[in-house]
């Protein structure tokens, strides 16, 4: 009886040992960009995969990245591409330079006050605005009053996009840096002289600018059809990036996220599919 007793506890304890193996952890840290669409794919899968246990945290693309180099995180997401020297430090670690995947399309908005009167600029405009070069609506046929920038801390990929394909130099030192896309268009709903940019899906009590490619072309909204086609002047990829080809649990995951249930969850949460 007492050998009966020892068999069946030890039973016990291998069904424990294996039901904790059996769930196999993805993290997934990196674009703020990214953050509500990565919760949702991982909240919808772990319901069909009852042995994946998905982590999702943010912090900025830079970030990110650096988890995935420095081994803490599985998938970094990235709403910018990645670096050469990033590439370089995959390379130095891991001896592989990494696996990039396009996972969503995303129309980076310029944010206007709702009360403000002007309703389009040129990519121009925009760019000689955050530099500091424009400092006066009346320069862009607004009222007499400064203008008040916002924008994304230097770890985010929203920065690093909008610096190198917009601004194309530095940012004014009057731009205020807050964490996170909803921060800015808090900030912006609630200064009639603000501007602000961030990612098409949070432009939530604010306007979207519509932006004209140069002085001689249509001035464009950021909408379903605009991103798609590429219409909209600032449309951009938005990435996961892996240090290697992804297997097992992971791979099963990444083949989900680009399948039409997991593209349309990227509709559903206001970017756009790859395909």
């Amino acid at each position: 009886m007492k050998n009966l007793k020892i068999a069946t506890i030890l039973l016990v304890v291998m069904t424990i040992g294996f039901s904790f193996t059996a769930i196999e952890k993805i993290t997934v840290k990196g674009s703020d960009t990214l953050v509500i669409l990565s919760q949702k794919w991982a909240e919808v899968y772990m319901k069909s995969h009852p042995n994946a246990s998905i982590q999702v945290t943010g912090g900025g693309s830079g970030v990110g990245i650096a988890a995935l180099i420095n081994g803490s995180t599985d998938i970094a997401n990235a709403s910018r591409p990645i670096k050469a020297s990033e590439v370089n430090k995959l390379k130095a670690r891991y001896n592989t330079l990494g696996v990039e995947i396009a996972c969503a399309k995303d129309g980076l908005s310029v944010y206007l006050n709702k009360a403000n009167g002007v309703s389009e600029l040129t990519v121009k405009q925009i760019g000689l605005i955050f530099a500091g070069k424009i400092t006066n609506w009346k320069e862009v046929g607004g009222v007499d009053a400064g203008i008040r920038l916002y924008g994304r801390e230097s770890s985010s990929g929203t920065f690093g996009f909008f610096k190198d394909n917009v601004v194309k130099t530095d940012y004014s030192p009057s731009c205020q840096t807050l964490p996170g896309t909803a921060a800015i268009v808090n900030a912006v709903k609630k200064d009639k002289y603000a501007i602000g940019y961030g990612g098409a899906a949070y432009a939530e009590g604010v306007k979207d600018c519509a932006v004209k490619k140069d002085d001689k072309s249509p001035a464009v909204l950021p909408t379903a059809a605009t991103i798609k086609n590429h219409t909209y002047p600032i449309t951009r990829y938005l990435y996961m990036y892996l240090k290697s080809k992804p297997t097992g649990e992971i791979k099963a995951f990444v083949d989900w996220i680009l399948s039409p249930e997991g593209q349309k969850l990227v509709v559903e949460t206001g970017y756009f599919p790859v395909k």
